[in-house]
């Protein structure tokens, strides 16, 4: 029978939990490779079902992609996504986002969204910040009965534009108010 020091037992302790850290460290897992595919899905989706994004994608300096965002709340409430941004049709920096929010609710929700980045100083506003949270600067793009987006993109002087569409489930109301973005290494 071995007996073991306490310098031994420290040891062996730090490199137990080092290891155990490297395991959820996102290097080597394929964690963005998930995130890209259902990004390209939303985007095959988004485009086929609303035609008119394409202009808005062909004119904005980037977007953010959020495939899927699940909320629910029962008095107190949550939200939580993961996407990427996309820069020339590139992924540049993968993102979460989380909601929180407390008042008369209840249900539970799902839903994409895309935030189109106008100008480049919205774009670069948004990559610089720790976490950027939607606020006055972001104009919806609303869905029509005949499943038409109607934003004026000509005239529109917003440098952000959300679009919010596959909603799924029993929640009332579907906003950014109060969602904050923050980069993450998946």
């Amino acid at each position: 029978m071995t007996s073991m020091t306490r310098r031994g037992f420290a040891l062996s302790m730090m490199a137990s939990a080092g290891t155990l850290s490297a395991c959820g460290n996102g290097v080597g897992s394929n964690g963005a490779q998930k995130i890209d595919a259902r990004v390209d899905t939303t985007l095959n989706y988004l485009y086929s079902t609303y035609p008119a994004t394409q202009g808005l994608a062909a004119k904005s300096n980037g977007m953010l992609v959020m495939p899927l965002v699940t909320e629910a709340g029962f008095g107190f409430g949550g939200g939580y996504g993961r996407g990427a941004l996309r820069v020339n049709g590139v992924s540049v920096d993968y993102y979460s986002a989380t909601k929180g929010s407390f008042g008369l609710q209840i249900g539970a929700q799902q839903y994409a969204h895309v935030l189109f980045f106008m100008t480049e100083d919205a774009l670069m506003r948004f990559r610089r910040s720790p976490g950027w949270a939607a606020g006055a600067d972001v104009e919806y793009v609303f869905n029509d009965q005949g499943e038409n987006l109607r934003a004026e993109t000509t005239t529109t002087t917003a440098p952000v534009l959300a679009v919010i569409f596959g909603q799924a489930g029993l929640h009332i109301g579907a906003t950014l108010e109060g969602v904050k973005y923050t980069r993450i290494i998946p």
